[in-house]
This record gives structure tokens, sequence and C-alpha cells, in this order.
């Protein structure tokens, strides 16, 4: 049998068989001319190596490899989906395991919050608890309670919603001090910064238990102050203050107050109390019971402590809103005298700020609070904190001056019309006139006035127009841009020399 025989050129192919028969194959196969090709690229990557020694041959292979690359069609479309596919299956998964740890941490928080929940469940239980021997217990679940809401909202929440607070309150009527004080604070802790505790709590009776224990007078100091914190936890709630104020409370509170004055030992049981008599001060319905308790007199007499002289003036402030406060502290002695010395206090603008706003309150209603005022020296202190104060100390200052000047002039007018007698007071209140810096007898201005024949306070207020005089040149001085050291002519001097009060800024 004959073999397949092809020429060099591969035209034609002959495969005799058993038959004799031969067949045509066809001359240009596709399969056959594409090995035809690779042989033949072969062949001379290898002769070339053989020549060359390698390197040649090494970059040839190099750069067909590299036109192949680049010759290759993209990736099939099948291959980019698997690859998405895999990239959003990563992203699930990890999507799953964070969505796993939430999860455990949401599991995680419910058991905690299940557990406080059941621990505060048992406290309760053991504040409903009674009958004898269970005083200790009760104690203890008190003590807790006030340790849980001391500075955990949701605690203070939670323990008035399973009913902590009644029980409480019925421990006050308990015969056990102990019990009572650990009631009292635990109810304190429950009202702070919680409205609706505060509202349920004085809506529970604490408030006429807490005085049947003050009006039995063998109150141990433990619980008078464990009462006088919780009125001024009650009281900063507005619509307890009118509730405390008609209840009694106030005197018991006045009475605290005045007491820890005289023991350094109880300054926080002061504070508290005045803290208090603040906030019900702020309802004019309870003016009329402080008055009543003696306040006024103790807060003047209070005024001059620094620990607590500025609450004391707000306290003031409030108490002058009505007619009844304001007719009590005109009636209070050396009341003018008093506040005309805070404006003194340079150190304290606060309180010379609180002292103006009673003074301006007190001459803006009644004329005869404006003779007291002179009588005092208001006006040489209201002068001086027209330059020296806070602006808003100023502002009040000026008004009072204003409404000072306002009475001299009517005084100039009747005394004019009654003939020149001198009289010119009003419901026999005599005539006070500011003090001015007027025209000497042999010239103008303060040059021509004698001052030996002038009091001290007329003198210091001769000062302060000077010095007010000279500041305003300053000003009017820097506003036109002149030197510092600019002198006013003579002729100014002369204009300027008769001024009064009235050139000082309102």
């Amino acid at each position: 049998m004959a073999a397949c025989e092809r020429d060099a050129m591969g035209s034609l192919a002959f495969d005799r068989e058993g038959g004799g028969g031969f067949r045509l194959w066809p001359l240009f196969s596709a399969a056959a001319f594409r090995r035809k090709l690779v042989d033949a690229l072969m062949c001379g990557v290898s002769q070339q190596r053989r020549k060359g020694g390698g390197r040649g041959g090494f970059r040839s292979a190099t750069l067909a490899r590299r036109r192949a690359e680049k010759a290759a069609p993209p990736p099939a479309p099948a291959e980019s989906g698997r690859r998405v596919r895999s990239e959003r299956l990563a992203e699930l998964l990890k999507a799953e395991r964070g969505e796993a740890g939430s999860e455990e941490a949401e599991r995680a928080e419910t058991r905690r919050k299940a557990e406080a929940l059941e621990r505060l469940q048992g406290v309760v239980s053991r504040l409903q608890s009674g009958g004898e021997g269970e005083d200790d217990r009760r104690r203890g679940a008190a003590e807790e309670v006030r340790r849980l809401a001391k500075e955990d909202p949701e605690a203070r929440a939670t323990l008035a919603m399973l009913g902590a607070i009644p029980p409480l309150v019925g421990m006050l009527d308990s015969g056990d001090v102990n019990l009572r004080v650990a009631a009292l604070y635990a109810l304190l802790n429950l009202g702070v910064g919680d409205d609706k505790n505060k509202a349920a709590i004085v809506a529970a009776g604490t408030v006429h238990k807490m005085l049947k224990l003050i009006e039995t007078g063998s109150a141990p100091a433990c619980v008078s102050e464990a009462i006088v914190a919780n009125f001024l936890g009650l009281s900063a709630l507005d619509a307890n203050k009118p509730l405390i104020g008609a209840s009694g409370a106030i005197p018991f509170l006045v009475d605290a107050f005045r007491d820890a004055a005289a023991a350094p030992s109880h300054a926080q049981t002061r504070q508290d109390a005045l803290r208090a008599l603040f906030n019900l001060s702020l309802v004019p319905a309870n003016v009329s019971h402080l008055v009543d308790a003696g306040l006024v007199s103790d807060l003047f007499a209070a005024v001059g402590d620094m620990e607590v002289s500025e609450r004391v003036l707000s306290v003031l402030s409030n108490v002058i809103s009505t007619g009844e406060g304001r007719r009590a502290v005109s009636r209070s002695s050396e009341a003018f005298q008093i506040l005309v010395d805070v404006l003194n206090w340079s150190d304290s603008p606060g309180c010379q700020e609180t002292a103006a706003y009673v003074l301006m309150v007190m001459a803006h209603k009644a004329y005869s609070d404006r003779a007291a005022m002179v009588d005092a020296g208001v006006i040489s202190a209201l002068l001086e904190l027209t330059l020296l104060g806070t602006p808003i100390a100023q502002k009040r200052a000026s008004r009072i001056l204003e409404c000072l000047s306002v009475d001299k002039g009517k005084r100039v007018a009747e005394s004019s019309e009654g003939g020149g007698d001198g009289g010119g007071s009003i419901s026999g209140a005599p005539a006070v006139s500011a003090p001015l810096c007027g025209v000497g007898p042999e010239g103008r201005g303060p040059e021509g006035e004698d001052d030996a024949g002038m009091s001290e306070e007329r003198k210091a207020v001769k000062r302060l127009v000077q010095q007010s005089l000279q500041n305003n040149m300053r000003r009017i001085a820097r506003r036109a841009n002149l030197p510092q050291d600019f002198a006013p002519s003579d002729h100014f001097r002369a204009l300027t020399a008769s001024s009064t009060s009235k050139s000082l800024p309102f």
C-alpha cells in the first residue's frame, strides 16, 4: 500500500488504496496552511537563535508575543459577567457579616435593658413591701433608688413609670428618721431634670407631708435640710410655684435662710433656701407671702455677705414687682443707704446693675422714695456709676438721674409760684435739689467758686462733673482725630463752666 504523497507546494495528493482508486485533497486547506505558517515561523526563529546567539531571538519572540497579545480579541462577555458576579458576591458576604455583627450588638443591648428593667422592678417591689420588720429592706431600696436616679435620666423615668413615687411619699409618715431621710433624698433625685416627676411628686401629696414633719417641731437637722433641698427642686417647675407658695412653705424657707446664716456648717442649706425663695418670688402672687414672712429685712441684712449678695439682690428685684413689695422696701430701715453702698462695689458689676435696677423701679414709683434716695447720697454714687459702671449700670443710673432732675424742676416751679418762700415741698417732704457746679460770685465756672463753703458731697459731685466734661472732650477729640493732649480754649471753658449734671450722657 502506498502512503499519502504530497509535493513541496501541496498542489496534488493521491491516496491509493486497495481498489487502485484515488482521492484528490483540496489544494489549499486552511488547517494545512496554518501548519505551514507555524512551521515556517518556528524554523526562522530557530535559525535566528543559532545565528545570533539567543539575544536577538529572545527579542523577536518577545515582540511576537506582544503583537499576539495586541491582536488577541477582548475577553468574552461571559468572563466579565463572572468577574462582576464574584465581586457582588463578595460584597454581599461582607454586608451579611456586618448585619450579623449589628444584630448581635442589638441583642446584647436588648439583654442589657431587660436586665436593668428586671433590677428596677425588684427595687420597686422592695419599696412596696409592707409589714413589720420591713423598714430596713425599704430603706435599702430607697437608698438604691437614690443611687440609680442620681445621674441616669432613663432610670428616673423608668422608676417613676414602675410606681416608685407613691411608696416613697408614704415613707414620710414613718417614725424611723433614717427611713424618712432616705425617702426624701430618693424623691429629690427622682425629680432632678424631670418635670413630669416633679409634678407627680407634688400631686402625690409630698408638700403637705413635708410641712407636717416641720410643724411637729421635732424634726432633726438632717430632715430639715432634706426638706429644703426638695422644696428647691420642686419649686423649679412653674406649675408648682403657686402651690408651694400657698401651702405655707415660705415661712419655713425664710426661717431656714435666717437660721443658717449663723451656722457656717449649714451654708449649703442657706444657699438652697435662698434659691428656693428666688424661684417662688418669680410669681407675683407669692410676694405677699414673702413680705408677711419678714423676708425683706432679712434680705437687706444679708446684702453684705458676698456669697449670697447677688442672689439676694435678685430676690429684691422680684419683690418690688408689686406695690406691697415696694412698700415693704420703703419701710425697711436703711434700705436705700444699703443700696447706695452697693453702687460703689466696683469689683461686683452684677450687684451694681441689680441695685441700680431696684433703685430705678423705686424712683419711678414714689416721690418719697426719691427724696430718701437723695438723702442717702445717691446722686454722687449715680454720677460715678455713669462714668465707671458697665453699660447696663450706666443706662440705669442715667434714668434715675433724669427722674431726679424732673423732680427738681417741679420743685423750682412750685417755689416760684409760692412767692419764693423756699417751701416747694410735696406732701411735706423737704425740698431737694440736685447738686450744681454753678456760677461763682465773681466769675463763671468752678474757678470762681469758694470750695471752703461747700459740703464734702458737693465737692465730690463737682469733681465728678469736671471728670465727665474731660471725658466728653477726649471722646470728641478722638472722633475729630485730634491729638489726645488737645486743650480747649478759654472761651470754651467759659461756655462749659456753668454745666450741670445734665451734661452727662443719658
